[in-house]
């Protein structure tokens, strides 16, 4: 009896100090010790929860520079001469599952090619998500096309797919997708409208390296899909992209476009088509092999601290990491996402929360403003090419579509933490965790400041 006593005890005592009971399906309980959280807010003069620097990126290690080096000393430096980027095209293909890879310049530089190769054009609508990177919305303006926002679902940060059908008209002519932050959009649904409607799906993953819908690649499950190499990106050149398909005649069209029109991988001055230069350099197809090396194990290590991180920050009242569909199989987790609930922080303003955080020592951001609100929708409907396309009344009906509520709640709660802090030790985790505690605990000493 003695021994239950002094265990519920000590149980109880580590619970109230600096350690958490964590307790594991199938597992005795078992203490995880927890970072201090110093006295007073950072933001008023107390110690930060984090002083070191996360990981840095990009990583880099002995091949990048023999890889890059290779490139410059052979003097091929383009990819009509030189074999880095057929090379990386292969394996980024065989990596995922695909038929085909194209490289092209940029993720930008990727979709819009791709729109090219769907035959999008002027009087045509897209379907598009208003949370995501800009990128996505500007290759459709710039085919001359209409983006059509279809709202956000708040709990997962993606497009909510139950409200794709009501958006499609007779000018619908694709479904552009984002599996936003390394996760997955709800594909299970957007596929069986697609299917239904006869609409081409492009999934735009460039933020989802590796990630995955029911074991499948994300870039493979519909007709085209991009990825962006950007620096912040999971996998890095500084600048690139690629286009993935299992069609080999958009194969076909997406390579024609993306060098200038040419025919048949052709490299003479025949054209078959308009098109651009939109080619990938051998150097940044030379960096992508190298970093590939690594980017499984990356990823292993972000899924691992983002579960943990999930665990710790659902413990915290008004703090909701972003919820995956049920058909994700695998989070690339470019970016850790949460709402933020200042109802449960003394009404501290989301600005001032991030604020705080960052004095602690923790890197955030508060994400994306919605892009169908944004001045430059608006300035390119009025301008001269957009007015010879589209009649007054067709662009005041576009404009009385153009409405997310649920967008712009997300926009006033949204969290993001970067993939570079989920590549240190789990301990890394434990003082975002103490971090949020903390403003939680005083965030009414900052309300009232």
């Amino acid at each position: 009896m003695r021994s239950r006593v002094s265990r519920r005890k000590f149980l109880g005592a580590a619970l109230a100090g600096t350690a958490a009971l964590k307790l594991h399906a199938g597992a005795v309980p078992t203490l995880v010790a927890q970072p201090p959280e110093q006295g007073r807010l950072a933001l008023l003069g107390g110690a930060p929860v984090r002083t070191e620097p996360f990981p840095s990126w990009p990583k880099i290690a002995e091949n990048d520079e023999k890889a890059w080096s290779e490139v410059l000393h052979k003097g091929l430096w383009c990819r009509l001469d030189g074999s880095y980027a057929k090379r990386f095209e292969e394996a980024w293909a065989g990596r995922l599952g695909a038929k085909f890879c194209l490289a092209t310049a940029s993720g930008t530089t990727a979709l819009f090619t791709s729109l090219h190769a769907l035959g999008i054009g002027p009087g045509d609508e897209v379907l598009v998500p208003p949370y995501t990177f800009v990128a996505t919305v500007n290759v459709v303006f710039l085919v001359h096309a209409l983006p059509i926002f279809v709202d956000t679902d708040r709990e997962t940060f993606q497009i909510d797919a139950d409200k794709i059908e009501a958006a499609i008209t007779p000018r619908t002519k694709c479904l552009l997708p984002v599996h936003l932050g390394g996760a997955p959009a709800d594909m299970d649904k957007i596929l069986a409208i697609a299917r239904k409607r006869r609409l081409p799906v492009l999934e735009d993953a460039c933020q989802a390296h590796l990630g995955e819908w029911r074991n499948r690649k994300l870039s493979t499950l519909g007709e085209l899909g991009c990825f962006s190499f950007q620096a912040s990106k999971n996998l890095n050149s500084g600048e690139g992209g690629a286009i993935l398909t299992n069609d080999e005649n958009l194969y076909r069209a997406c390579e024609s476009f993306h060098t200038n029109g040419r025919g048949d991988a052709s490299y003479d001055f025949h054209y078959v088509r308009n098109g651009c230069n939109h080619r990938m350099t051998e150097f940044q197809a030379a960096l992508l092999l190298a970093q590939m090396d690594r980017l499984e194990e990356q990823s292993r290590r972000r899924e691992e601290n983002a579960r943990y991180l999930t665990q710790l920050l659902r413990e915290i009242p008004g703090i909701a990491p972003a919820r995956a569909y049920e058909g994700c199989t695998r989070n690339a987790y470019h970016l850790y996402m949460f709402r933020y609930d200042k109802g449960h922080f003394a009404d501290l303003p989301r600005a001032r929360f991030l604020e705080a955080l960052k004095a602690e020592g923790i890197p955030c951001s508060g994400g994306y403003a919605p892009l169908n609100k944004e001045p430059f929708v608006k300035n390119t409907l009025d301008s001269r090419a957009y007015r010879a396309i589209y009649s007054p009344p067709e662009v005041a009906a576009y404009e009385a579509r153009n409405h997310c509520p649920e967008n712009d709640r997300l926009c006033e709660e949204a969290v993001w933490f970067f993939q570079t802090m989920l590549l240190g030790p789990r301990g890394d985790m434990d003082q975002i965790a103490a971090a949020i505690r903390k403003i939680h605990r005083q965030g009414g000493q900052l309300a009232s400041s």
